[in-house]
């Protein structure tokens, strides 16, 4: 998660032009409403009375929410559309969308863990936690990432001093009761993604993460999705029925807001496509979920399913709108 900040590119957030204002909105306010209506429905089936349903419902919206962020850019670099039009307008509101379903995760989790006078007292502090690392800590690392760039190098030092400083993140938050990941994506987002510093991080972290934490992490989900309880049609049926309203929540939220600010058809429906890419960070999601005991094993295998289907349909159903032409928008490249 930390380097999931770190690939952050905040710019992206002060890029806002009302075509990404109205999808990234949209893409969020959509699914949330339909994952949390959809509850309705799920809740006295595969949860329990020991679960509110406030917060199974708000789970239920968070986690169909979600859009990952890194594959997105990935499918986006792989096709040579980044710097389209096309290309900008949907890693500026992925960004958007990932600071925003981050954002709303980390109040469910407070509300989730305690009771209402004190998830008060766990936004006030979150809200403190926030405001201090933007006034205080963001200046700090804006000065080591100028000495360092004056340097031309990195020394072991500073590293060591940014470990220490995601370490103190990462159980500030989770004292706060919103969870370790939080901090780490806070502190790496702080860090400006084309920095020296940013870049050293990268090269000496990335490796680990993919070879080493990365496979473990997925097979550590696998091995918590118990297959098995989607025995019955019924289950297969609901099943179907969440990928359906991810999908629709996604894909039909970003699609109705690009041709309202007057995108042509095509192009917002390539939007609507890699918004409703999910991959990793729904997988964090659900794995947060389970943990804290707001969906059952049933709805976990469910929704990890959702999140495979949604990012493994991206690609090609993204090939089969754009056609012969990968780098739709790349002609209006933009400023």
């Amino acid at each position: 998660m930390f380097l999931v900040g770190l690939e952050l590119d905040i710019s992206l957030l002060r890029k806002r032009t009302q075509a990404t204002v109205a999808i990234s909105h949209a893409s969020i306010v959509a699914p949330f409403v339909l994952g949390s209506v959809m509850a309705l429905w799920l809740y006295p089936r595969y949860s329990t009375a020991d679960v509110p349903f406030t917060v199974f419902a708000l789970f239920c919206g968070v986690s169909v929410s979600v859009t990952a962020f890194p594959v997105l850019a990935r499918i986006l670099t792989d096709r040579g559309m980044q710097r389209s039009s096309l290309g900008v307008v949907a890693l500026t509101c992925a960004a958007v969308d990932d600071v925003t379903a981050w954002c709303l995760l980390a109040f469910v989790v407070g509300v989730a863990n305690v009771h209402l006078g004190g998830a008060v007292v766990t936004a006030v502090l979150s809200l403190g936690f926030v405001v201090v690392m933007l006034v205080g800590v963001r200046p700090l690392v804006s000065r080591v990432v100028r000495a360092q760039e004056l340097r031309g190098s990195v020394p072991q030092g500073t590293i060591a001093l940014v470990f220490v400083a995601m370490l103190a993140s990462t159980l500030t938050t989770e004292w706060i009761g919103i969870h370790a990941i939080f901090g780490a994506f806070v502190l790496g987002a702080l860090i400006p993604h084309d920095s020296l510093l940013a870049r050293e991080l990268k090269n000496k972290l990335e490796d680990v993460a993919v070879v080493l934490f990365l496979p473990a992490f997925f097979a550590f989900t696998g091995l918590r999705t118990q297959m098995g309880l989607l025995g019955s049609l019924d289950a297969w049926l609901a099943c179907l029925g969440i990928i359906g309203v991810a999908s629709l929540g996604k894909f039909g939220g970003s699609f109705a807001a690009g041709r309202l600010v007057g995108m042509p058809a095509r192009d917002a429906a390539a939007v609507g496509i890699l918004m409703n890419t999910r991959g990793l960070m729904e997988l964090v999601v659900l794995n947060v979920g389970l943990d804290l005991g707001v969906i059952s094993s049933t709805v976990f295998a469910m929704m990890v399913v959702m999140a495979l289907v949604t990012t493994l349909a991206t690609t090609p159903i993204l090939g089969l709108i754009t056609g012969r032409h990968p780098a739709l928008g790349a002609s209006e490249v933009a400023s």
